[in-house]
């Protein structure tokens, strides 16, 4: 709820989709996160990736000794579905409180997806035994056919892979991640109860012309790609409008600055420094802060089916500059950029 015109007082939020890396990357990046949000969805797409339980209780394991001291956040875990991936396996780990839910990588999709699903006919067991026990599908929507032009690619998988999904599996709780396209937020709009959405803040910032803003620009540069200004306005309309199908997930997935202007130029944004106070900007200026508290958290608990956390956050309206770089060599989002709210 607001408390005045210059300070916000939320419940605490969490973040439904989330990249922390490993190793000295994990411990540069999770204190970002873990002084904003109680909870964070993290993604599996490691090297190797995360496929089995004993493997996601390692890396749960190693994410909460990075920790600060006296931090009180939870790493809630996720499955990297293979074409071979076991059903029993996932319903082990589901039923030890290990696996939240499953991710969808169509393979060669993004980063360190080689090893994902080649085709959804594949993980048909995988899927009939999560519509069972009520575990939710968490999904990068996005095909990977070489004729399909990268802006579309969304889309075509909402029509050719989404859509038959939902009607093969009504019962399946599924998480369309980081939407770009207002095809995407059509669907889910359109689709059951059991359909919902992830919105990061760059989506709702930015659209492709930031990819080329004085030369190209490998910090705007993600998967999916920011699309045109129509579909950067309708995920953000999503996002505002107070629709419990949407809710929060930054899909920060940090680089190092090298790795991102270079000849590969790694996809990912870096936005966990100021996840929290980016949202607030846009949902300020939409008109919309009474609806940033469901967005941030409660709609995502809710469809998870777990509680909502007890704690508050407070951010006051105070200006903050974004600085170019972090410790690690990392960009944050928003880099050299104004912030009008800071987290108190």
């Amino acid at each position: 709820m607001a408390d005045s015109k210059n300070f916000l007082t939320i419940r605490r939020p969490d973040d439904w989709h989330l990249h922390l890396r490993d190793g000295d990357m994990l411990q540069a990046v999770v204190p970002y996160t873990a002084r904003q949000f109680g909870r964070a969805i993290v993604m599996p797409n490691l090297s190797p990736p995360i496929t089995s339980v004993a493997a996601a209780e390692s890396y749960r394991n190693r994410i909460r000794l990075a920790l600060p001291e006296g931090a009180d956040f939870e790493p809630l875990m996720t499955a990297y579905l293979t074409d071979e991936i076991a059903p029993d396996e996932i319903e082990r780990g589901h039923a030890k409180g290990v696996f939240t839910a499953a991710k969808l990588y169509p393979a060669g999709a993004t980063t360190n997806s080689a090893a994902g699903v080649t085709d959804i006919a594949n993980i048909r067991p995988v899927l009939e035994r999560m519509e069972r026990i009520g575990m939710v599908l968490c999904i990068h929507g996005e095909v990977t056919d070489g004729d399909v032009d990268i802006f579309d690619r969304e889309a075509v998988f909402i029509d050719r892979i989404l859509a038959p999904l939902t009607r093969d599996f009504p019962a399946l709780k599924i998480v369309l991640e980081h939407i770009t396209s207002a095809d995407a937020v059509q669907f889910v709009e359109s689709a059951g109860d059991r359909v919902a959405a992830t919105i990061t803040p760059h989506h709702c910032i930015i659209n492709r012309n930031a990819l080329f803003k004085g030369g190209i620009n490998p910090h705007a540069y993600c998967l999916p790609v920011a699309k045109r200004e129509r579909h950067r306005a309708a995920v953000r309309a999503a996002a505002t409008s107070g629709s419990a199908k949407f809710f929060l997930g930054t899909d920060s997935a940090p680089h190092a600055r090298h790795a991102k202007e270079s000849a590969c130029g790694c996809a990912g944004i870096f936005n966990a420094p100021y996840a929290l106070e980016s949202y607030a900007r846009v949902f300020d200026e939409d008109g919309a802060l009474d609806k940033l508290e469901a967005f941030a958290s409660e709609n995502g608990p809710r469809f998870y089916g777990l509680p909502l956390n007890e704690g508050t956050v407070t951010l006051r309206r105070e200006a903050q500059s974004v600085p170019d770089q972090l410790e690690g060599e990392l960009v944050p989002f928003l880099a050299g950029e104004t912030l009008e709210w800071r987290l108190d």
